[in-house]
């Protein structure tokens, strides 16, 4: 596997996380008086967002590597 592409897509793993955590706090706001749930809701919310395009961009780095003729 080469670990160069996925130093160019982790950056975007990150931003993709930090940009779920936003949202979801964003919205989740509006339904709770206090700022506690909210947080981890959107604390859950941005780790699964991080593991689920972590794994995205391995099988991508895979099959760009194995796969694709050089």
């Amino acid at each position: 596997m080469s670990y160069g592409i996925y130093f160019i897509l982790f950056p975007f793993t990150l931003i993709g996380s930090v940009m779920a955590y936003l949202i979801t706090y964003n919205e989740y706001m509006h339904h709770y008086p206090t700022k506690k749930e909210p947080r981890k809701v959107a604390l859950e919310a941005a780790v699964f967002a991080f593991i689920f395009l972590s794994v995205i961009s391995i099988f991508v780095i895979y099959v760009l590597t194995n796969y694709i003729e050089k």
